[in-house]
């Protein structure tokens, strides 16, 4: 399984750290918020993170914006905005799309390319709700499961 989260902005709630308890990866679609949020993944399970928007300050200067991601039989394609995608996923043979940006947990496959924005799960904003999603790996196929949080 693979933990996909985005736009944390600094929060990582304990129930995340439950939920990706047994990841062999976490995939951090951007809007860290810090260091400690990474750490606090890291300590689950090796991480892939992009810098957001919000990730201005000198500890994301290392962190790409955008950033190839292979696991298994799948290769990934992250960033944190879907608006800055400026290449053809299906032709580039990706299994997925990766982004964050929009709060908005979203997952549908187009062109045999899943693409999928796990949500914020950070601090709510307006009334969208709180969520991060696992990708299941089986082989060449991908299930995911998005998981809205109560707090």
């Amino acid at each position: 399984m693979i933990g996909v989260i985005s736009d944390t902005h600094g929060l990582v709630r304990p129930e995340v750290l439950e939920i990706f308890k047994g990841a062999e990866l976490i995939i951090h679609a951007g809007d860290i918020g810090g260091r400690a949020v990474l750490k606090a993944l890291e300590a689950i399970a090796p991480v892939k993170a992009v810098r957001g928007n919000n990730d201005r300050e000198t500890w994301a200067a290392h962190i790409p914006y955008a950033q190839v991601v292979e696991h298994g039989h799948h290769v990934f394609y992250v960033l944190h905005e879907l608006e800055h995608l400026d290449l053809d996923p299906a032709a580039a043979e990706f299994s997925a799309v990766i982004f964050g940006h929009s709060h908005r947990p979203f997952a549908e496959t187009k062109k045999g390319v899943l693409y999928l924005n796990p949500g914020s799960a950070g601090p709510r904003r307006f009334s969208l709700p709180i969520a991060l999603a696992k990708l299941h790996v089986k082989g060449t196929s991908l299930t995911t499961e998005i998981i809205e949080l109560s707090t």
